[in-house]
C-alpha cells in the first residue's frame, strides 16, 4: 500500500441500495468500486449502505463479525484502500455504526450521536457518546453520520481535524439543507467537508436525490454529484489547507466549551 502523503485521493460512491438486502448491496458496491479507474486512498459509502435507512434494527442488525464488516475488510485488503460507510450493528445495543476499515483490517468505529427522531431512529438505536477522529498518514479525519451534520457544536473542530467526513441517507425533501450544512461545516471549521448521500427510493417510499459533494475550507465546491449512481472523485491538499489556516487563523479565536455526554 502506498504511503499517504499531503494529497488525499477520495472516491465517493453514490448509489441506490436495495431495501433490506445486504448480499445484493455488497454485490452492488463491489461492482461500483470496481469501476474506479484512478488510484484512490479512501472510498466512502453511504449511511446504512447494506440495508437502506431502516428502523428494523432487530432483524437487520449484524455483528462486527458479520458478513458486511467482513466484506469491508476483504475489500480494503484486496484493493489496498480504506473504506468507510455505516452499518446496522448489534454490539450490546444496536447502533447506526460508521465503520472505518483500512487495508490492514484494524477498524475504527463511530456510533451516530444524533438519532433522527422524525423517523423514530431514537427508538430503535442507541446514540453514540464519543467523538472519533481517525488518522490517515498526516491527515486527521472526523467521522460523522447524516443527522449529526445539523449539530455544529458536536462537530466543532478544536484544530483537531482536517476533513469532516459525513455518510448519509439525506432525503430529497430537505436537499437544500444538505448542501448548505455541509458547506457551512467546512467554512466554520476551516476543513475539507466530504459528504456522501444515496439516490433512489427506499422501502418506505422516501426519495433521495444524491448531491454527494466535497467542499474546501472556504466553501468552494471541489466536486459535486447530481442524482445518479456513480463515482465522484476529489483530490484534497493538506499543504493548501495549512497555508490557509496560517493566513486566516480564525480557529485561534474559537470559543472553548465542553459537550455533555
Amino acid at each position: 500500500m502506498p504511503t499517504i502523503g499531503t494529497r488525499l485521493r477520495v472516491a465517493l460512491v453514490q448509489a441506490a441500495p436495495a431495501w433490506h438486502d445486504p448480499a445484493a448491496n455488497r454485490e452492488l458496491f463491489d461492482a461500483l468500486i470496481g469501476t474506479i479507474e484512478a488510484p484512490v486512498d479512501l472510498v466512502v459509502l453511504p449511511e446504512m449502505f447494506s440495508t437502506g435507512f431502516t428502523m428494523c434494527s432487530e432483524t437487520m442488525s449484524e455483528t462486527m463479525d458479520g458478513d458486511t464488516v467482513a466484506w469491508l475488510r476483504g475489500q480494503a485488503a484486496e484493493r489496498g484502500v480504506t473504506l468507510t460507510g455505516s452499518v446496522v450493528i448489534e454490539d450490546g445495543q444496536r447502533f447506526n455504526r460508521q465503520v472505518w476499515m483500512p487495508p490492514d483490517g484494524r477498524e475504527t468505529v463511530y456510533d451516530k450521536r444524533h438519532l433522527f427522531r422524525m423517523a423514530d431512529e431514537h427508538r430503535h438505536y442507541a446514540p453514540g457518546t464519543e467523538t472519533v477522529v481517525v488518522e490517515m498518514g498526516p491527515w486527521r479525519i472526523r467521522l460523522c453520520v447524516c443527522y449529526d451534520l445539523r449539530f455544529p457544536v458536536w462537530l466543532r473542530s478544536r484544530n483537531d481535524y482536517d476533513v469532516l467526513l459525513c455518510v448519509a441517507n439525506w432525503p430529497a425533501a430537505r436537499q437544500p439543507a444538505w448542501a448548505a450544512l455541509l458547506r457551512a461545516r467546512a467554512i466554520e471549521n476551516q476543513c475539507y467537508a466530504v459528504g456522501v448521500n444515496r439516490v433512489g427510493v427506499d422501502g418506505n417510499g422516501v426519495v433521495y436525490r444524491g448531491g454527494s459533494a466535497v467542499y474546501d475550507c472556504e466553501g468552494a465546491v471541489l466536486a459535486e454529484a447530481q442524482d445518479e449512481s456513480g463515482i465522484l472523485s476529489a483530490l484534497l491538499d493538506l499543504d493548501a489547507l495549512r497555508e490557509y489556516r496560517d493566513r486566516f487563523p480564525a480557529w485561534r479565536d474559537a470559543d472553548t466549551f465542553e459537550v455533555a455526554p
